[in-house]
């Protein structure tokens, strides 16, 4: 190697890794991997330090099955420069346009957003985003709640527990795997009481179709809800982002909506977790971050993924629920030492 400030790591039982710079080229477990600021094609799993509209002006037309994300909200997270609400949706579309430039004809947009707050008004973002989809010509397949536990306490609102999903396709013609996500039916024996069905059974042997509900793997994918825990402090997932994705979100999506060896986007990617939902079900990964900070923590959670030692939440385990006699789940002695109507405001 005649590069300066290049070198060569050999593990020959799992990987292989050649840096020149802020470059980085390992093979994990025969995953290709590329870590730079740009994008190049041969990869398994192209991970790029960059703004993401400076990224993807070299990523060709016709590249991703899925683009999926959890764009900057505006809200002033350490990882955002809040902006006038206006030029925040005028940037959001530039970046939504070139994605569904790199869009496959059969592929799908997966758009998760939540709230933009101003003077303790709310805006609903996926209100803003779906015309913003459909200036683009795209069609909404569904709009998926995600509900999920935990989250800041309001005092002058109810507290948010959800966020949606906003699911668009390019043409009529797209991928959507039924089959890879159903799940068991309830009442399997059910049987047809008129018409040419009338004593038959009604149920797929296979399962039955999942909702835009989403809670728990096993049992909800029939309802338009999903309940599946954010990421707080004892999430196994957890990083130094404020605002990370749980991969077992993504893996949902990936499931339903491509193929193996399908490519995923996922344009502000964060540490990572739409790339190692991907790379976990055999897809290939393509993410952005303008934050070195979250990028490189990414790199280490997708090599740690291939290797098969990243901690993370198993897809579709139930979600814990308290019995009553955890002492956390148990009214604290000091309530009993004071009349309920003493810490009413």
């Amino acid at each position: 190697m005649t590069e300066k400030n290049c070198s060569a790591t050999l593990n020959f039982e799992k990987r292989i890794s050649v840096s020149c710079g802020n470059r980085m080229e390992t093979v994990v477990s025969g995953k290709r991997i590329l870590y730079d600021s740009s994008f190049e094609q041969g990869y398994d799993i192209v991970l790029a330090c960059n703004d993401v509209l400076e990224f993807l002006k070299d990523v060709p037309e016709n590249t991703a099955t899925l683009i999926v994300t959890s764009p900057p909200y505006n809200i002033g997270k350490a990882y955002e420069e809040r902006v006038e609400f206006q030029k925040y949706l005028e940037w959001q579309k530039q970046v939504v346009k070139r994605c569904v430039e790199i869009l496959r004809p059969e592929g799908s947009i997966c758009w998760e957003i939540g709230n933009y707050i101003e003077e303790r008004e709310v805006f609903p973002l996926d209100v803003f985003f779906y015309h913003i989809f459909k200036s683009l010509g795209l069609k909404l397949r569904n709009r998926i709640v995600w509900h999920f536990e935990h989250g800041l306490h309001a005092n002058q609102r109810f507290s948010g527990r959800y966020e949606t999903i906003l699911w668009f396709t390019k043409s009529d013609n797209y991928v959507f795997n039924l089959d890879a996500v159903r799940v068991p039916q309830k009442y399997m024996g059910k049987r047809g009481y008129k018409g040419t069905n009338k004593g038959k059974p009604t149920s797929n042997p296979l399962g039955k179709n999942p909702s835009d509900i989403w809670e728990i793997m096993l049992e909800d994918w029939e309802k338009e809800i999903w309940e599946i825990p954010n990421v707080k402090c004892n999430h196994p997932e957890k990083t130094v982002h404020p605002s990370q994705f749980p991969i077992e979100l993504v893996e949902r999506l990936i499931l339903a909506l491509t193929n193996e060896n399908d490519v995923v986007f996922d344009p502000f990617t964060g540490v990572g977790s739409s790339i190692i939902a991907s790379v976990l079900h055999n897809r290939k990964g393509i993410g952005a971050d303008k934050e070195k900070t979250y990028t490189d923590l990414a790199y280490d959670r997708i090599v740690k993924a291939l290797e098969g030692t990243l901690r993370k939440r198993p897809l579709g385990k139930p979600i814990w629920k308290p019995n009553g006699t955890e002492k956390v789940a148990r009214p604290p002695p000091e309530w009993q030492m004071k009349n309920l109507s003493e810490f009413a405001k």
